[in-house]
């Protein structure tokens, strides 16, 4: 094996190495935050007696919610590329890394405020019995122990 193969061979290796750090850092240090847990949802559909009113007014809340959501992903997913891109060329916390990380926590706090004014619209469709027991329960989805 010449040394400029074996040079070049390293090389990949290297950038090989660092493409599966970056997506090893999307994956993990950086996680796309979640939506409401399903608990949440099945609570809202099965523990508050919604209304056929309600219930079809929040059917059109979670669809344009989902096409939000869904785009602020694809987002993510996007910034998570760019991240393991960076890093495959600085190979440490340069410039161009920390841009990438502060750009898909961006996203991510606009994917949180998405949800939170999504959970607020579907409040505000519930009666005022209906919104003391979803406030308890979106309390104990926000602080429940990680499962």
């Amino acid at each position: 094996m010449t040394p400029r193969l074996r040079h070049a061979l390293l090389v990949a290796l290297i950038a090989f190495c660092a493409g599966l750090a970056g997506a090893w850092v999307g994956r993990t240090i950086l996680p796309a935050p979640e939506s409401p847990p399903a608990e949440l949802h099945d609570f809202l559909h099965n523990n508050l007696d919604l209304d056929a009113g309600q219930r079809a007014r929040l059917e059109a809340l979670e669809s344009g919610f989902g096409v939000k959501k869904r785009a602020l992903e694809a987002e993510l997913r996007s910034n998570n590329a760019e991240l393991a891109h960076a890093i495959d060329v600085e190979h440490g916390e340069g410039p161009e890394v920390t841009a990438a990380v502060d750009k898909s926590h961006q996203v991510m706090g606009e994917l949180q405020k998405a949800t939170l004014a999504h959970i607020f619209s579907m409040r505000a469709l519930m009666r005022p019995d209906q919104a003391a027991k979803f406030d308890a329960a979106v309390t104990r989805a926000l602080t429940a122990e990680g499962k």
